[in-house]
């Protein structure tokens, strides 16, 4: 899905060219003006990067959709310091920027905290750069905190997964979240509109013990 050597060829292909359908029974009640319909003054943000934004964002939902907290989930560049980037600009490395998910959801339905440990537990956070064949800095780990408590809890919870689930230092950053551009629209969805579209093989859920108190 980039331009790196080990992730061109049919995955950056697909990515780019890929034709997509509406067909799937579950477009129309994912979809982000449904979900804004249900959104107060209450709801939070969470921008997290793990690779490939597609499979990040249809997980999120799968899991915290549907009345389960997350309210909506969009796809996007953060991190960098190009203005307006264009995939196919974020994909040289060049512009500095993450492919990331930004999700609203509600903190009286799911915990910040409770969204970190699903991030920690449905990406490799000791790859540096990398998740499994996508290969760049655009595919790098990091929790975009927004604010002083989520930057907190972000420390917390990641010394736990390092210590309790890993047992190694992760590689995922910790950072204020800077400016956020939305991806363009055919990313938005993706695997939704495409059921058969690329999805990273290091996206899956591990069973892991809870974390300690």
């Amino acid at each position: 899905m980039a331009f790196a050597a080990p992730a061109i060829g049919s995955t950056l292909f697909s990515r780019v060219f890929r034709p997509f359908s509406t067909s799937s029974p579950f477009f129309f009640s994912l979809t982000s003006e449904s979900a804004s319909r249900n959104m107060s003054d209450a709801t939070q943000q969470a921008t997290l990067a793990a690779g490939c934004f597609w499979g990040v964002e249809h997980l999120f939902r799968k899991n915290f959709g549907n009345g389960k907290g997350v309210l909506d989930a969009k796809v996007g560049y953060c991190g960098g310091s190009t203005a307006s980037p264009s995939y196919r600009a974020v994909c040289t490395g060049e512009t500095g920027h993450a492919e990331a998910v930004q999700l609203t959801f509600d903190p009286s339905v799911v915990s910040y905290r409770t969204l970190l440990e699903f991030f920690y537990r449905m990406h490799d956070p000791t790859t540096k750069d990398r998740q499994g064949p996508d290969v760049g800095t655009q595919y790098r780990s990091v929790v975009f905190t927004h604010g002083d408590e989520q930057e907190s809890i972000a420390k917390d919870v990641s010394d736990k997964v390092s210590q309790e689930w890993y047992k190694q230092p992760l590689t995922t950053l910790i950072v204020p979240a800077g400016q956020w551009w939305d991806a363009e629209e055919y990313h938005q969805l993706y695997l939704t509109k495409n059921p058969t579209g690329y999805e990273c093989p290091a996206h899956f859920v591990r069973n892991f013990p809870p974390l300690s108190a």
